[in-house]
């Protein structure tokens, strides 16, 4: 059974952490620069130096043990804590050291990109040795992501509060229901519809919850589900829905004459954008410091 770690035992663990990441031992090789034989051996290693087997390898493919399954989680956070050690001790002369996590939704407005990218910009002006870490998200999973710890802050429109985040209002989003050139309503003849006509209309929805108007809205009327904003403008233009997009996003669509809006003056809404992180107290001296700036800019 695994005592004290050594180098060695980093290394092997790293090792099995790119075998599993590329789904076995073949496709590691290119990664690890190694051979097949180099890399069993090494996993055979570990596996002797914990007690137990972490994966069955050889002609049935590649497969986690329960345990090994269980070990892939402690060894990443074990390497996040080893990595984030080393830049520490490589900038112990820096007032912010460590990484900072950060999240948006996908399409965001170009000015509003802008803002942020001018607060990203104050902060590396700072005296400070921090790695960014942007990701994109859905709405959906931001929320659970901040309250567990994988995100520092985020960027979004929520459906709903969660108890125990903060929430801060930075710009809102003018978004139209729109209809591809193939509808019965993208004709410029064609009369604005009435709330029955618009109950029957087939709606392109998202997996998770959004804060956008429903005015008319049949939910048992068929329809299609979308998880991002490009898939949802393909079946749009199909000419056989209708959905909500940013006007700033379908806008080269509706130039090209793809696009237009269904019904301007009853299917629109405005969507406010949030910045949502954990209560200030609890926050990072890093997260706190990106904090100003960002309301700096906001400001």
């Amino acid at each position: 059974m695994l005592g004290n770690f050594s180098d060695l035992d980093l290394r092997l663990v790293r090792t099995f952490l790119a075998v599993v990441d590329a789904q076995g031992l073949t496709a590691a090789q290119s990664k690890l620069n190694v051979s097949q034989s180099a890399i069993s051996l090494q996993l055979s290693t570990l596996e002797t130096r914990l007690g137990f087997r972490l994966c069955e390898r050889g002609r049935g493919g590649f497969r986690l043990t329960g345990k090994g399954d269980r070990f892939v989680d402690s060894a990443r956070r074990m390497l996040e804590a080893v990595d984030a050690f080393s830049i520490e001790a490589r900038n112990m002369d820096k007032q912010l050291v460590g990484t900072l996590k950060l999240c948006m939704i996908g399409n965001t407005m170009f000015a509003q990109n802008v803002k942020i990218s001018e607060a990203i910009d104050l902060f590396m002006r700072r005296d400070q040795a921090v790695n960014f870490d942007i990701q994109v998200k859905p709405p959906g999973e931001i929320e659970e992501s901040i309250m567990s710890g994988r995100l520092d802050a985020a960027i979004g429109y929520f459906w709903h509060r969660a108890p125990g985040l903060d929430y801060t209002s930075l710009f809102t989003e003018r978004q139209y229901a729109y209809c591809g050139k193939r509808h019965e309503l993208y004709s410029a003849d064609a009369q604005s519809p009435d709330k029955s006509a618009i109950s029957q209309l087939r709606w392109v929805t998202r997996h998770y919850p959004v804060p956008e108007a429903t005015y008319g809205r049949n939910e048992n009327q068929q329809g299609a589900i979308a998880d991002n904003m490009e898939a949802a403008a393909l079946l749009i233009m199909s000419g056989h829905y209708v959905g909500y997009l940013p006007e700033h996003f379908a806008e080269p669509y509706v130039r090209n004459g793809f696009l237009r809006p269904a019904a301007p003056d009853l299917l629109k809404h405005d969507v406010t954008f949030h910045l949502v992180h954990k209560r200030i107290s609890t926050l990072s001296e890093i997260a706190k410091a990106f904090l100003t700036d960002l309301k700096t800019v906001y400001s």
